[in-house]
């Protein structure tokens, strides 16, 4: 027993994974390890509970009060990015936008494939789960590939590929949590080694370093598919006839109100007009509007008010004044802050009227369609949030037994300096992605590994390793933990939704051309780090 002793911090990510496998909740699972070891390390005098007690554990406290402080705007964008992407999904716009695509590219080879692969990309991006967003793909887009007489094989790849991207793709849940924590670590690492006035991070940062790698990852996806289909013609066959015809202005109406929502968030966010909360905000209202559209087949006039009277009022408070605490108010003041009361109104009724139809429209799962959404995005935002709370219980308990110096020893003594520690990090990660999820991974292990990769400093003195690309470099390669066979998450998902003639072997082999993909690129991003890092600087001037 006096063996296993000093190595109790190292011993909890073993127990954590058996907990987890053995089906226990994560959060739970993740608290009660952490409450276990603490106890563990004050019976044995270990690390910081060698005082006999937990009194180490009070910085709980803190760090929740700091998750639902108001001044933690970054997380409050969670609840408000989960609600648009399950809107977007329960509304049937996703299955729009799929059946848009697909009329576009019909003719193409391969054009079904690269739809999915770009509404998967746009799904993903609104989600950031990669479960909900596999499933969701497995269950609109398998049946349409089979009936397609597309190669299975294929098909599966394709889906699963195209329903983690949420890891790279902005703007993305995954990308704002990852952001948050690994800004922190990076201010306290850089501190710790002298550097006092370290370059904050934001998660728009983050966004912008993010977005080309992630478009060029699914232009080789698209590339892929395409070389496939023209060299395997039956393996992914056009799904129109020669002489079918598509009317564009049906498919335009479906498809440019999704895209222009989310170029709307996404560039609010890269230009700084909006700050993550308020981008999660728009998208929120826009996938009300979008939905209460889509649910109903009475007149589009609300939503197209509503937006009306959006743009007004961003215009007037853009170029005009409109203070109503001025010791002089023209008579032009008066009448501007009237007409923005009534685009406000008109807004107001608009988002009430969509807000209705969703509410009468009829759910599969309910008796009511915003219900379903409701639920699902409470469930989902409560699962994130109670992930955090049990990860911080679990740092806290790793910390106090001495587990920070532990790693910074073993990264410090690997042989090869910086890059080697970096490399050792990432082989963790990608191991841990079999078992964990990626929120488990961030709010668990990326405090503890990330502030040793920031504590390494250039020649000049600035940080090596940039924590915009490392962001990146972590979102790709966990990315591609959750595709590799055979314990690769996305894997699971979709056999959990595909079709019994559906074999897991065709599903382990249609994925590993796009393993191989995502390996190709993240070695890209990898050596030349300015493919992550060139957009943030570019946009900060």
């Amino acid at each position: 027993m006096s063996a296993i002793i000093p190595y109790l911090d190292l011993l909890m990510f073993p127990v954590a994974i058996v907990m987890l496998l053995r089906g226990f909740p994560v959060a739970f699972t993740l608290a009660g390890v952490g409450l276990l070891f603490s106890v563990l390390g004050v019976v044995f005098e270990v690390g910081y509970f060698a005082t006999g007690d937990l009194s180490f554990l009070r910085a709980l406290f803190g760090r929740i009060y700091g998750l639902m402080d108001e001044t933690n705007e970054v997380l409050v964008a969670v609840p408000l990015f989960v609600f648009m992407g399950v809107t977007l999904e329960r509304s049937g716009v996703a299955a729009d936008l799929l059946s848009s695509m697909a009329k576009i590219f019909g003719r193409m080879p391969g054009g079904l494939g690269i739809s999915v692969a770009i509404v998967g990309m746009l799904l993903a991006a609104s989600t950031g789960i990669v479960g909900a967003t596999v499933v969701t793909m497995g269950l609109i887009s398998l049946p349409t590939m089979m009936k397609a007489k597309y190669d299975t094989r294929l098909s599966t790849g394709i889906i699963a590929a195209s329903g983690t991207l949420g890891q790279i793709i902005p703007p993305s849940l995954v990308l704002i949590i990852l952001g948050d924590v690994l800004s922190n670590s990076y201010i306290t690492a850089r501190r710790s080694v002298g550097d006092w006035a370290p370059d904050p991070v934001s998660v728009g940062d983050i966004f912008a370093g993010a977005l080309v790698p992630g478009l060029i990852l699914v232009g080789v996806y698209v590339l892929y598919i395409l070389t496939v289909a023209l060299i395997f013609p039956k393996r992914a066959p056009s799904v129109m006839d020669e002489g079918e015809k598509v009317e564009l202005g049906p498919v335009l109406l479906l498809l440019v109100p999704p895209l222009l929502l989310i170029i709307a968030v996404l560039g609010s966010i890269l230009f700084g007009v909006a700050t993550p909360t308020e981008a999660a905000s728009i998208g929120s209202i826009g996938a009300i509007l979008l939905a209460g559209q889509r649910l109903s087949d009475k007149s589009s006039l609300p939503q197209i008010v509503a937006l009306a009277g959006a743009v007004v009022v961003v215009l007037f408070v853009l170029y005009t004044d409109l203070r109503l605490t001025r010791t002089t108010i023209t008579t032009r003041d008066t009448v501007n802050v009237a007409l923005v009361s009534l685009a406000l109104l008109a807004f107001v009724w608009g988002s009430a009227v969509s807000l209705w139809r969703i509410w009468v429209a009829k759910a599969d799962d309910g008796p009511s369609t915003l219900g379903s959404i409701l639920r699902a995005s409470l469930h989902m935002s409560v699962m994130v949030f109670a992930i955090y709370i049990g990860a911080q219980v679990f740092n806290l308990a790793f910390r106090g037994l001495g587990g920070e110096q532990t790693v910074n020893e073993f990264f410090s003594g690997l042989p090869g300096g910086p890059w080697i520690a970096l490399a050792s990090m990432l082989a963790i990660m990608f191991l841990l992605g079999f078992f964990l999820d990626f929120l488990e991974i961030v709010f668990v292990v990326t405090p503890i590994m990330a502030p040793v990769l920031f504590s390494f400093s250039a020649a000049d003195g600035s940080v090596l390793f940039h924590p915009v690309w490392v962001a990146v470099v972590m979102g790709l390669n966990l990315q591609t933990s959750f595709l590799t066979p055979p314990f690769g998450f996305a894997l699971f998902y979709l056999r959990a939704v595909a079709p019994r003639e559906v074999t897991t072997g065709a599903i382990y082999r249609g994925i590993v051309p796009f393993v191989a993909i995502q390996i190709v690129i993240l070695g890209v991003v990898l050596f030349w780090p300015g493919i992550a890092t060139w957009l943030p600087a570019f946009l900060a001037g």
